[in-house]
């Protein structure tokens, strides 16, 4: 493991480098999500007194400054940078917010809250959260569960929904405009316009920004339903996902923690699981995935963080944390 890994828990924030584990940082703060961006540390943290928030770090994490207050924000999901000193935030109730000053204060995106189909997203299990942001070349996309994905090609200021051929199952109409629950989408780095997504009701890649969607959890997956997704940004064609059994259950299916892998765009899927525990009842979230160059990386919610490169296999890089929600490879 080369890459530094930012650990986000139900109680606070960890940081694992090769020579060993630190943290807890935010005791008491449940961390959604954390990054790295120009040497600075930012956290989706959450508190059952003090809100959410956005904590920043410009000291490795031995002291944090806390946002202004942000209006209208119930839950921190997601912290996205876009260069610059610019960042983006999406959290609930489907919301998504910019800063330009560092993460220090954050004005809302209009054209997302006030969204002509907004009457029709409905919460998921986790509330209605904007938990995936993408900043491309040309577009910025959201996915918000249960409303589906977006796209904006104007910097935020209109949105397109982009969820033709996407299925919303526990709808009375599957295939409609928007409702679909989303569960992690990201967009590749080295080709425009190839998006990926583990859904509430399937696995999809799209080639045309989202235009269109081909479902992929029929071609060796045990299951239709997850939350993370991983990618090689060396190359278009791979991604990771881990399916757990559906809604009721949401642990790993049969009780097999395995990492499944395709190399052909989804057109065939295979379980690698040489390392990791069996059987392990457990689940990995939405941003409990994460990847770097060097390899992929996952959190549980046993408490445990896996570590592989390339060249396959799994280790155990730390045990015994708590509820993992997020793990993000940085440079620092």
């Amino acid at each position: 493991m080369s890459s530094t890994l930012l650990v986000g828990t139900r109680k606070g924030l960890f940081v694992i480098r090769e020579g060993g584990i630190e943290g807890p940082l935010l005791p008491g703060w449940e961390v959604f999500h954390a990054i790295a961006s120009d040497g600075v540390l930012y956290a989706a943290a959450n508190n059952f007194v003090y809100g959410a928030t956005v904590q920043r770090s410009e000291d490795g994490g031995a002291t944090w400054e806390r946002s202004a207050p942000i209006e209208g924000l119930t839950r921190a999901w997601h912290i996205e940078p876009a260069g610059n000193g610019t960042l983006y935030l999406g959290g609930d109730p489907g919301c998504l917010f910019r800063s330009g000053d560092g993460g220090r204060t954050w004005e809302p995106n209009a054209g997302l809250a006030a969204h002509p189909t907004r009457d029709r997203w409905h919460p998921g299990a986790g509330g209605l959260c904007c938990h995936s942001i993408q900043v491309t070349p040309d577009a910025l996309y959201v996915a918000i569960s249960a409303a589906g994905a977006f796209r904006s090609g104007d910097d935020g200021e209109t949105w397109t929904p982009i969820n033709e051929g996407v299925a919303a199952d526990f709808l009375p109409e599957p295939y409609p405009e928007v409702g679909q629950c989303v569960h992690k989408l990201l967009a590749h780095p080295a080709r425009p316009g190839r998006l990926w997504q583990q859904n509430h009701c399937g696995t999809y890649r799209s080639d045309d920004r989202g235009e269109t969607w081909a479902r992929l959890d029929g071609n060796g997956l045990p299951s239709s339903f997850g939350f993370g997704i991983a990618l090689d940004p060396a190359d278009p064609d791979v991604a990771y996902v881990i399916p757990e059994q559906g809604a009721e259950y949401r642990v790993t299916t049969e009780g097999r923690l395995a990492v499944w892998r395709t190399g052909d765009g989804g057109a065939s899927w295979a379980p690698e699981a040489e390392g990791l525990p069996a059987p392990a009842w457990t689940g990995v979230l939405r941003d409990g995935m994460g990847f770097d160059a060097g390899g992929v990386y996952f959190g549980t919610q046993s408490g445990s963080v896996f570590v592989t490169s390339r060249d396959g296999g799994w280790r155990e890089a730390a045990s015994q944390l708590p509820p993992v929600c997020s793990v993000h490879a940085a440079e620092l």
